[in-house]
């Protein structure tokens, strides 16, 4: 216990003989002039000669009353940074402060309010900063008075100031004002937001929640020049007072999709943007006429040719690329035309053989069934091309306003699974079809071998799952839709997406070499060798060089440009290969109905059979009734019954001239 005492006591003595602070660094926590009350005001009174600069930093101050540096008429900057405990700053508390030029309130996280009229009568006040502080409210500068020229106003990392209201700015100066307005928590600029000031430049980048910017905030203000909005979440700009922008940056804005129109930029001079379409927009834009301006000066008469006098393009960037040249979607008027006729011919002529062959009272069979899933694949490229027409068409003159959002958003990603599930679809059905007409003439004697319409289900069940997985791939990644404006998808920068189009385009080369195999196998078939060629051979060999040319004049040349262009070695522009896009790329998609169905016999039958349930075409239909109940009973009465049984040879050929018959017929859904 007594050991206790007497640490205590030699405690104290040491605390005793402890010398005082000097005092520079008492004087450094509370500089001269001013009387800093713990957790009371701040007061510097004036004047105090020859004190032009006065830092304020880690007082224990909460309030910065009124009039708290009154008479200091010769500090020219104050600064007021990393004082915790400041939560306010009274009106009038920088009061004809006549000589102050800067005010730095920097890194003061629990000041939340600065009430109205705290900035007043500062006639030579140059810079104006308050960052990083905790306030509510966008600060009242109104009574600034500032008469200096190039007046600059930083206000920033300010996360809970949401809104810059109308008139914020007027009265603060008359002469040019630079606003620094980032990194804040702004999320809307109010109508007449910068009234009465001459805009030199503006920034409000870094607002990260900026989302809203009123149609009028630059109302009766003169400018900017320069606009700055990067990484904010503007989806428009305002159109009116953008004439005088000059240099305009929107980097990392990617909710600005759309531009106003380009007219208004009638004075830049250079744009950052965030998207390559955007730069199209100034490609062509609208300049001064400085040629009717001279003819009228007095210069009119000398013989000059001065370089400033002629109209420039702005400097832009990103600029376009190879896949998003600055065009429509349709690059050429022709194309604009022939899509919208060929979209309707894939739609309506598949439509009709989709309806004839479902309504009909005949039995869905193999041929017909396939033929179904045939017409859905086709009628598929159809809406493809009628969704790219409709786009283009509604875009015509200013896609680059429409771009991001038609390729970014689900129209391109639907158009491109429509397209790609389509064309797959399309090429698996013709190469079944293909194979079952080779198959039941190579094997008709063995009716046991014959295909059923149950194994044809599970045939194209598993088609549809094949071309439904291809086309969601660019859904979920590989490669995507979003790369060109006509939705393929033709993105190879990494090497799961080359692999995945050279996969599907040689899977389309090996079916295009199988279809050519098999017809050339059923022409042989189905050609009689004891005789020689007659008029039926030569027009089954037209009828399936037609198949074969057809299935050629598509696949080709897309075959050829997309390998090329897989291997990153590019034969041809996004702008020509829009060209193969409306003349060879959907050929089968038109031609299919017509060679394999509405061109033949068994198809007209159906399809006058079906309009004489309307009450049209009676007497048509009649006559495919009586023909059908001829052939019926001619087949009764000449068929094959006791002792007259054929031979297989017979059969055989019977067989064959049958299925010869078929295909001179254009038709690959009629059996014998």
């Amino acid at each position: 216990m007594k050991q206790r005492f007497s640490a205590l006591q030699l405690l104290k003595l040491l605390l005793l003989l402890q010398p005082p602070l000097p005092r520079a660094l008492r004087e450094a926590l509370c500089p001269e002039p001013c009387n800093c009350v713990p957790d009371g005001a701040l007061r510097c009174p004036g004047p105090t000669a020859g004190l032009t600069r006065l830092s304020l930093a880690y007082l224990p101050v909460k309030v910065i009353p009124s009039q708290a540096f009154r008479g200091l008429n010769e500090v020219i900057k104050i600064e007021i940074s990393q004082i915790d405990s400041l939560e306010r700053i009274e009106a009038n508390a920088f009061d004809n402060l006549l000589n102050l030029s800067e005010i730095l309130i920097q890194n003061t996280k629990n000041l939340r309010y600065i009430e109205p009229g705290a900035f007043i009568n500062l006639p030579r006040l140059k810079y104006l900063s308050i960052c990083n502080t905790g306030i509510r409210k966008f600060p009242d500068v109104t009574k600034v008075f500032s008469s200096e020229s190039n007046f600059i106003l930083e206000i920033c990392d300010n996360l809970h100031i949401t809104t810059i209201p109308g008139n914020a700015f007027q009265g603060m100066n008359n002469e040019s004002v630079t606003l620094k307005l980032y990194g804040n928590g702004f999320e809307e600029v109010q109508s007449h937001a910068f009234n009465g000031t001459t805009l030199t430049a503006l920034e409000l980048k870094e607002n990260v929640h900026l989302e809203k910017m009123h149609n009028g905030a630059f109302r009766g203000a003169t400018g900017p020049k320069t606009l700055d909005i990067s990484s904010t979440k503007l989806q428009a700009l305002p159109s009116y007072g953008l004439e005088s922008i000059q240099r305009l940056i929107a980097t990392s804005s990617y909710s600005l999709k759309k531009l106003p129109s380009r007219e208004t930029f009638v004075n830049l001079l250079e744009a950052t943007l965030t998207y390559p379409s955007h730069c199209c927009a100034f490609r062509n834009l609208p300049t001064k006429d400085y040629s009717s301006m001279l003819a009228e000066s007095e210069l009119s008469g000398w013989d000059y040719e001065y370089g400033f006098c002629l109209p420039k393009t702005p400097r832009c960037a990103p600029e376009p690329d190879a896949f998003n040249p600055c065009e429509d979607i349709m690059g050429y008027d022709f194309l604009r035309v022939l899509i919208w006729l060929i979209n309707i011919l894939a739609i309506m002529g598949n439509m009709t053989v989709l309806f004839v062959l479902l309504t009909s009272r005949y039995k869905l069979t193999v041929p017909r069934f396939l033929m179904c899933n045939l017409s859905f694949a086709d009628f598929c490229m159809g809406l493809y091309l009628l969704l790219i027409a409709s786009v283009d068409s509604q875009t015509k003159g200013q896609y680059y306003n429409h771009a991001i959002d038609w390729q970014t958003g689900s129209g391109c990603s639907t158009a491109g699974f429509f397209t790609v599930f389509a064309s797959e679809l399309s090429v698996y059905t013709l190469t079944v079809i293909t194979l079952e007409r080779w198959h039941t003439i190579t094997y008709a004697i063995h009716l046991d071998q014959k295909l059923r319409l149950r194994h044809a289900i599970l045939i194209m069940l598993g088609g549809w799952l094949f071309s439904s997985l291809i086309a969601m791939l660019p859904l979920v990644g590989v490669s995507n839709y979003m790369k060109v404006s006509i939705c393929f998808p033709m993105d190879v920068e990494t090497t799961l997406s080359q692999v995945y189009i050279l996969t599907i385009l040689i899977l389309n080369v090996v079916a295009f070499f199988i279809i050519c195999a098999c017809y050339i196998k059923i022409y042989f078939a189905v050609r009689n060798p004891e005789l020689m060629a007659t008029n039926k051979d030569t027009k089954i060999a037209k009828k399936m060089a037609i198949l074969i040319f057809t299935d050629f004049t598509c696949m080709a040349p897309i075959s050829f440009f997309a390998i090329s262009a897989a291997l990153k070695v590019p034969l041809i522009t996004v702008t020509n290969s829009k060209v193969l896009l409306v003349l060879f790329y959907p050929i089968n998609s038109c031609a299919n109905p017509f060679l394999y169905a509405i061109f033949t016999k068994t198809f007209q039958r159906d399809f006058f059979l079906l309009l004489s349930k309307f009450g049209c075409c009676k007497r048509r239909a009649e006559l495919y009734r009586r023909k059908d109940f001829s052939a019926y009973t001619s087949n009764c009465k000449n068929g094959f019954t006791g002792s007259n049984k054929p031979s297989q040879s017979t059969l055989k050929l019977s067989t064959l001239h049958c299925q010869g018959t078929a295909l001179l017929d254009k038709t690959c859904y009629t059996e014998c």
